[in-house]
């Protein structure tokens, strides 16, 4: 007897992920991005779009996390970015600040103390 395999997406009634973006939350889509980022004065090219790809796949990576930790999150950041000149680049692809703006657009949510000012976000 053949069982048919159950899609757990084709069940609950939303579509499968997007290819290009295999880590990104459930709800979140390019074109949500596209918007938050053109209201943030934005507009999106393959840079951006890679930061937004190793934000989300470090928030997989670190799901069972009970918060992300900021510290380690921006040494990733500037590890996974450091041959484009880390931190530095990333504050120019992400002028509103490399963690709080970024995440925003990926659809994450930012470790609580990325918002503070004092830290150069815009959030």
């Amino acid at each position: 007897m053949s069982r048919e395999s159950a899609d757990i997406n084709h069940l609950i009634g939303q579509s499968r992920p997007d290819p290009d973006f295999p880590d990104a939350p459930m709800e979140w889509t390019c074109n949500d991005a596209m918007k938050i980022a053109r209201e943030e004065g934005l507009e999106l090219t393959e840079d951006h779009w890679n930061v937004i790809r190793a934000l989300q796949h470090y928030y997989v990576q670190h799901a069972d996390d009970t918060i992300i930790n900021l510290r380690d999150l921006h040494d990733a950041l500037d590890e996974r970015f450091h041959p484009q000149g880390g931190m530095k680049y990333l504050y120019t692809v992400f002028p509103g600040g490399p963690v709080a703006q970024s995440c925003r657009i990926a659809g994450l949510k930012a470790p609580y103390i990325a918002t503070d000012r004092s830290f150069g976000s815009v959030a």
